[in-house]
């Protein structure tokens, strides 16, 4: 049974990115009990954004419903009514296509903009952690189109409509993407923005795939969290929870996911890293292994916890900043993102200073 307290504090971050206010939050789940009180209350919160016609906010609503994962049928319902009401909205207001691939033994549902449009473009892959899902980060989708990019929003193994298991051999997922899409996208130019676990994936997929030309990541585990089991039993138990779901095994060996520093050495492309200080997931540790092994890496650090949910906006703008120097660097608009980045985390630091 989930520890709902856990629970509650652990999807404070998702509901951030997603657009929902800290005080709305905790409006919503304040007297949240167990996990059949969390799937009701967000669902009838979504429930009542679908009938005004605010479909994305349905759609957010319905996400958090079924955080972390799929451990029955209510879970299941809040997921299919997700992707419904995210089908509609992106059907009524934006290009967003669907795009199904079948690799590695299971099906890849993917939502993507920009692919066959007479132009092949470079391709940004965008995939969530081990709770987040496809229907989180697809919105996004069409601002990475406006800078003259195709895009790909996918999921983890085993995360929401991802039927492959999530296993050390995972990362090949990647690959069989972009050869899905060869022809429709430049796809000898990917960068990879894969946040958390989905990041470990990234580049373990950069040390091997030349294809993929830079990887943008927040709190990635790299090694030390899959070594270390005496960390893994300090982790929250929602994370470890969620791993033996996606696995379908103990927690216990996560040896075979360990990235070794011949395999880290061999990631030649830039990794943009952000750091949480203050992480109780991943090791902090993890971004020395990095500095040690990868060439070209570009690290900022956030005074806060597993992804920064108290830096939301800066993140959003750290990653932009990173795919525009991905690509070039030196545009107006890559200064603009630079000088609101510097503003904001000035702004951060004078307001913790006061605290």
């Amino acid at each position: 049974m989930t520890d709902i307290a856990e629970l509650k504090q652990y999807m404070l971050l998702h509901a951030r990115v997603q657009g929902i206010s800290r005080a709305r939050y905790k409006q919503i789940v304040g007297d949240v009990d167990s996990d059949q009180a969390w799937v009701r209350r967000w669902s009838a919160e979504a429930s009542g954004h679908e009938a005004a016609g605010r479909l994305l906010e349905a759609c957010r609503c319905f996400n958090l419903a079924r955080f972390p994962f799929v451990d029955g049928p209510p879970r299941q319902q809040a997921l299919d009514d997700c992707v419904r009401v995210f089908d509609q909205w992106r059907r009524a207001s934006t290009d967003i296509e669907r795009l199904d691939i079948d690799c590695l033994g299971g099906r890849v549902r993917c939502w993507t903009v920009g692919l066959g449009t007479g132009q092949q473009r470079p391709l940004a892959l965008i995939t969530g952690g081990t709770v987040s899902i496809k229907e989180q980060w697809a919105p996004l989708l069409p601002e990475i189109s406006k800078l003259g990019l195709a895009a790909i929003a996918a999921e983890m193994p085993g995360v929401g409509e991802n039927t492959i298991r999530y296993d050390p051999g995972s990362w090949r997922m990647i690959p069989a993407i972009l050869d899905a899409v060869a022809g429709r996208a430049d796809t000898s130019t990917c960068y990879a923005l894969c946040p958390s676990f989905s990041g470990h994936l990234a580049i373990r997929c950069a040390a091997q795939d030349p294809r993929i030309r830079g990887v943008v990541t927040a709190s990635a585990p790299v090694s030390r969290f899959f070594l270390d089991a005496g960390w893994r039993e300090r982790v929250p138990r929602i994370a470890i929870d969620t791993l033996v779901h996606l696995t379908g095994e103990p927690a216990d060996d996560m040896t075979g996911w360990a990235l070794d520093g011949e395999l880290l050495s061999a990631v030649r492309v830039p990794v943009h890293y952000l750091v949480s200080l203050r992480d109780e997931i991943v090791p902090p540790g993890e971004a020395d292994v990095l500095r040690e092994h990868v060439r070209q890496l570009h690290l900022m650090a956030n005074d806060d916890v597993h992804g920064s949910p108290r830096h939301t906006l800066e993140s959003r703008l750290w990653v932009m900043l990173s795919l525009q120097r991905l690509r070039g660097g030196g545009s107006v608009q890559a200064g603009l993102l630079r000088g609101l980045l510097g503003l904001l985390r000035g702004w951060s630091a004078l307001t913790a200073a006061g605290r």
